[in-house]
């Protein structure tokens, strides 16, 4: 192998370390209910390569991905309102995710998040609601702009997802309700998809800036064109009788550094912006949502040893912001609520076959 050709696949392995690292499917933190999965291009990057560039070492990657948080922070717009009482939202998911190589350039993705969350509420209806299943699959396509590896040591990549009606979206629980126990539709933030059909438009791209430190970028946003998901609430503010089928987005960007004397091993830091708009891009956002966002510094570590890799993020949040949804707007009533974490686990781990 030529000195050039082994540098471009150390860079390109880099690459990979930066992007699993933070390409986990992410989760909003708390009650603004954003499920996008963001795609890792691990199985795209130069270590697919043999020594000649041509031919593939794997074809095929699977993904494992693991967050937990709890949301107990109170926010309405960007103000935190110190409660003596407040509601307790834990969540715990999974995303088992697919990669298979069919050429240099393309591939095939899929995704199949698995969510167990529960919330402990203390405003009518009054109980602990637990909710477990699978949420909404994405099945789709990803592509790099320019054959992998590349001379320039960057590049550019772009994802497209059809995402499937597969999650379970009217789950209940048990509650209390005017002194009777009652079944009753448990909160959005709980229910592991939305029932409805939709799309996933990403991109992500790395540069390096110099030996062992790359630039990365990533976006995707999911457009959820329906306008609700005929889902009944227990709410009765005007407007907010049934849940919203709402968009979701998902940005960060940063550098990874390999870790000097330690082979394998590279740290990343950077920025993560995430969360619900309040106007979807196509189609109407009417019914309930709880429209905002959050951004987070971004920490990571990231190991990879021959198939196997692992990785760790924190992303710990320093802005959070519930802002009001068309319901609210429309009809001139307060702005709503909504309860963050302060940061999140995300594990990470692929094996290529």
């Amino acid at each position: 192998m030529s000195r050039r050709m082994l540098c471009q696949l150390r860079l390109s392995a880099l690459a990979l370390a930066v992007l699993i690292a933070g390409a986990v499917p992410a989760h909003a933190q708390g009650c603004v209910a954003a499920h996008s999965n963001q795609q890792s291009m691990d199985s795209l990057c130069g270590p697919g390569f043999d020594s000649t560039g041509h031919g593939w070492m794997h074809r095929l990657t699977l993904n494992i991905g693991y967050r937990v948080f709890s949301s107990n922070k109170y926010f309405i717009g960007t103000n935190q309102i110190d409660r003596s009482s407040a509601v307790e939202n834990h969540q715990n998911i999974w995303d088992v995710g697919v990669n298979y190589q069919a050429t240099p350039r393309w591939s095939v993705i899929a995704d199949v998040p698995i969510f167990d969350g529960s919330r402990d509420q203390i405003y009518p209806p009054k109980g602990i609601f637990r909710v477990a299943g699978i949420g909404d699959i994405t099945v789709g396509a990803q592509t790099w702009v320019f054959r992998p590896p590349t001379e320039s040591n960057g590049n550019v990549a772009f994802n497209f997802s059809l995402k499937l009606p597969t999650g379970l979206n009217d789950a209940t629980g048990t509650a209390l309700l005017n002194g009777q126990i009652v079944q009753a539709t448990a909160d959005q933030s709980l229910q592991p998809g939305d029932g409805t059909w939709g799309f996933v438009l990403g991109t992500q791209a790395f540069r390096q800036v110099w030996w062992q430190t790359m630039l990365y970028l990533q976006g995707s946003w999911l457009f959820s064109p329906e306008d609700t998901t005929g889902v009944a609430t227990f709410r009765h503010q005007p407007g907010q009788g049934v849940m919203s089928a709402t968009d979701q987005y998902l940005f960060r960007a940063g550098v990874s550094h390999g870790v000097p004397k330690i082979r394998r091993l590279s740290l990343s830091f950077g920025a993560r912006w995430e969360g619900v708009p309040a106007h979807d891009v196509f189609g109407e956002s009417d019914g309930f949502r709880r429209p905002g966002y959050i951004v987070s510094i971004d920490p990571g570590l990231m190991y990879d040893y021959r198939h196997e890799m692992i990785s760790v993020n924190a992303p710990w949040a320093i802005r959070r912001n519930r802002e009001p949804s068309v319901p609210e707007i429309e009809n001139n009533t307060p702005n709503g609520d909504a309860f963050f974490a302060d940061y999140t686990i995300i594990v990470g781990y692929s094996h290529h076959f």
